[in-house]
């Protein structure tokens, strides 16, 4: 009934909103008679706060037409590789007419992105997309709208989310040969017992794991979001957020937590944070500062689109990650594509990377969390293993803005690069070639601590050796605040499959 309630309220404001927003533009439009009206531009941005406040918010674009790769501007054609019920694949084709540029993209690392399916969309990662586009062929997870998936497509439950990020593992395996994996918030725990399943079955892992900010250990430092996890009980939910998708929408009758209410949620953990930047927004819009409007509005065109979750999916997710802990207590079972239930090891992971990211101030997913998948992974060498904290950064701050550009990425970058197979050398001469012996690289910390925002360029050649050497390069000696642990040598180049071409 709250869902039917919710619709017609939003319903009944949808022409008002319009209305507003047509007088917004009637008062600051220069040839309107209006516009010179006394108090003109204060009425223009009332109503403008108005339509903002009670407009619907659409799913966005990703919007990424270009990049930048070295001097060239390289176009970027979106398509869908895969369309599941629930989920899309979703890829970042890079074209140039430049031969070198088109020669350097098919060398890069093919990395899958796996987005949070926890209220907002996939577009939530554009700027950790567009990044990672300078320097890998990146696919992304772009999850949709339980409430637009008809009932007869089924229910989605969190194995069918494990099952997913299998499937599309394979699929860039057999298209690439090998792949990376990126996890950013809650796709960090179904990620890592994807990964641990193909291993306990004996199929080839990707390369690298990179994880961001996720709930791997949530009983570690628990922020507001698992304090409510723990403090509700598992009928609670599923008596008071769970609602049936109404007649207008194609998935009508589905059990869904609505995206409104998740809002709600997001809303309420900083109410007096959104109140001073709607007041800003108004001030704002009188004093002209259109720039600072922008901003404004294109941070909420994102964050006010919001989208319904299959309430399978959210209950399991709510049970395993954040009440039972299955994960780290080794009790996961995830019932495969056949029907078969398997045990989640993740200790069976031997041939793949591990980083872990933290940040600092992050009251999503608390200090500890994402690190403990360390524990978890067992077997995986510990010079193969790193976590890195970013110090001033929040929840957002390690996937997106300045910090991840400055400071994230350039460690990201250079652990995946360390972990990407050398294309085969060209042998043209067919002597015997005397062997040389190679000087040691540089070793290997297990953590690094950035605590500086100015970036060190990253040489190709470090990021090569040593996958930390280039974290280290973003924080000057004299500015770091961290203590170098103890160093670990390098493991020795693992052999792998040498990639497809590609772009």
């Amino acid at each position: 009934m709250l869902y039917q309630l919710y619709e017609t309220q939003r319903s009944l404001m949808e022409p008002f909103s319009d209305f507003a927003q047509l007088t917004a533009k009637l008062y600051t439009n220069p040839l309107s008679p209006a516009a010179q009206a006394p108090f003109a531009q204060r009425i223009a941005a009332a109503y403008d706060l108005f339509h903002r406040l009670g407009k619907d918010y659409e799913k966005p674009e990703f919007g990424i037409r270009t990049v930048d790769i070295g001097d060239k501007h390289v176009a970027i054609h979106e398509r869908v590789e895969i369309d599941k019920p629930f989920c899309e694949l979703r890829r970042f084709k890079r074209y140039s007419d430049d031969p070198q540029t088109l020669t350097a993209l098919k060398q890069q690392p093919v990395v899958l992105i796996v987005a949070p399916l926890s209220g907002h969309y996939a577009t939530l990662l554009r700027d950790t997309v567009r990044t990672m586009l300078k320097d890998h062929k990146v696919y992304i997870t772009d999850w949709k709208n339980a409430r637009l998936v008809p009932l007869s497509e089924g229910e989605f439950h969190l194995d069918d989310y494990v099952n997913y990020v299998q499937e599309f593992i394979r699929y860039l395996q057999a298209e690439y040969g090998n792949c990376h994996v990126m996890s950013v918030c809650q796709p960090t725990v179904p990620v890592l017992a994807a990964v641990s399943l193909m291993a306990s079955r004996g199929e080839t892992t990707p390369l690298s794991m990179t994880m961001m900010g996720g709930p791997i250990d949530a009983r570690k430092s628990p922020t507001a979001v698992n304090a409510l996890a723990v403090q509700r009980s598992f009928e609670w939910f599923e008596n008071n957020v769970i609602y049936r998708v109404p007649t207008n929408f194609p998935g009508a009758g589905r059990r869904v937590y609505p995206g409104f209410l998740q809002h709600t949620g997001f809303i309420a953990m900083n109410p007096d944070r959104h109140a001073s930047s709607h007041y800003d927004y108004f001030q704002d819009l009188i004093k002209g500062d259109n720039e600072s409007a922008e901003a404004h509005r294109k941070f909420y065109d994102e964050y006010n689109a919001v989208l319904d979750m299959d309430a399978d999916y959210y209950l399991e997710t709510i049970n395993t990650v954040f009440q039972e802990f299955k994960l780290v207590h080794g009790t996961w079972e995830v019932r495969n594509p056949q029907g078969v239930k398997e045990r989640v090891r993740p200790q069976d992971i031997r041939t793949t990377g591990l980083l872990t990211v933290e940040g600092e101030l992050d009251d999503i997913s608390g200090s500890g969390q994402t690190r403990a998948a360390h524990d978890l992974c067992s077997g995986i060498e510990a010079s193969e293993q790193h976590h890195f904290e970013v110090q001033g950064a929040g929840h957002y701050g390690i996937f997106s803005g300045s910090r991840w550009r400055q400071m994230v990425y350039p460690v990201v970058k250079a652990f995946i690069l360390y972990h990407q197979p050398k294309p085969p050398a060209v042998v043209t001469a067919p002597a015997v070639v005397t062997p040389v012996v190679q000087e040691a690289a540089p070793a290997v910390t297990v953590e690094v601590v950035a605590s500086a925002t100015a970036p060190v360029e990253t040489p190709a050649t470090a990021a090569a050796s040593s996958p930390v050497s280039a974290a280290q390069s973003v924080v000057p000696a004299a500015e770091s605040a961290a203590q170098a642990p103890a160093p670990v040598a390098a493991a020795p180049a693992r052999k792998r499959a040498a990639p497809k071409g590609g772009r």
